[in-house]
């Protein structure tokens, strides 16, 4: 099957100039014309802000799973975050967006002592992140003006391409205190291996690279999605009352793969609940009948009211 390059995008950000074009057919084709529900019927599939309030008011993460080029899911970012502030002004958002080092000007912007494009210019947000700012600014703008925090989630990206390249015993000790231990660093879910190898063969069908360099590939991914679970699972640990909203590319979310599967892994003996909402409704993605893909989806191109 072809999986959807806007799909790719969001799982593979940090390689998002690689043009994946497709997977080998190894899941089952999915039908374009089917609805939200036909096509994923473990998961709910919602379309107002009625429907989906109750559904994650009261967790304690939030996920919400865009692709980092529409217009429409960072709106709906922005409402939900905005919805969820009137019942609970203790909120956190965790941002794929922005890399761990960078943590100060992110707080030293909500604190009002740099200006909004000192925060792009120190965060090096343009070399690091690369989709346009306004998609995201109303959403920092929301958060300095109500005090929420706003965490730096992710792995720098020197050291996620040092590791794609040779692995990570090449990093130095400095590069580590950036990063979960190695031993955190899990890649032992197959489904998740079979979804990231299957873009990564499909761009070297050009007759580029080999197994090791796939599997390099592979852990990159891991390390991204480590390090975003432990941000969040510590901040979680340390701010029992605060509530998680988590920006990330659907990519990190599907199926729990990414970023939950690894979070509750760190939060297990904790008593925690956390909630998974696709803000579109994937046009081409590879289909796991026995599981949910997410626990809510929106269905494509829906604007949530208030």
């Amino acid at each position: 099957m072809q999986i959807g390059k806007r799909l790719l995008l969001s799982l593979f950000s940090f390689t998002c100039y690689l043009l994946f074009s497709g997977t080998p057919a190894t899941y089952a084709q999915t039908q374009p014309e089917a609805s939200c529900s036909q096509k994923f019927p473990t998961s709910k599939c919602i379309s107002n802000i009625n429907q989906l309030l109750p559904e994650i008011a009261s967790a304690n993460i939030i996920y919400l799973g865009e692709t980092h080029d529409s217009e429409i899911d960072h709106q709906n970012q922005l409402k939900i975050i905005q919805q969820l502030h009137q019942r609970n002004s203790k909120i956190a958002i965790a941002m794929e967006m922005f890399q761990r080092p960078y943590q100060k000007f992110i707080d030293q912007y909500l604190a009002g002592k740099i200006t909004e494009e000192e925060l792009v210019k120190k965060t090096e947000y343009e070399k690091r992140w690369g989709f346009p700012w306004e998609l995201y600014a109303p959403i920092l703008r929301f958060a300095k003006q109500n005090k929420l925090l706003v965490l730096a989630a992710n792995t720098p990206g020197e050291i996620t391409r040092k590791v794609s390249r040779s692995g990570l015993e090449s990093l130095t000790a400095e590069e580590k205190k950036l990063i979960p231990p190695f031993k955190e660093i899990r890649t032992d879910n197959e489904e998740y291996r079979k979804l990231v190898l299957a873009a990564f063969e499909q761009h070297q069908s050009g007759g580029h690279g080999n197994s090791s360099s796939a599997e390099r590939f592979f852990l990159a991914q891991v390390l991204w999605d480590e390090t975003m679970a432990e941000t969040i699972a510590q901040f979680q640990q340390r701010n029992l009352k605060h509530q998680i909203v988590v920006l990330a590319g659907l990519g990190h979310i599907i199926y729990g793969y990414g970023i939950p599967s690894r979070v509750e892994r760190r939060l297990q003996n904790q008593k925690f609940t956390q909630r998974s909402l696709l803000l579109s409704t994937p046009s081409d993605i590879p289909i796991n009948k026995q599981k949910p893909i997410a626990d809510l989806i929106l269905e494509s191109e829906t604007k949530i009211k208030l």
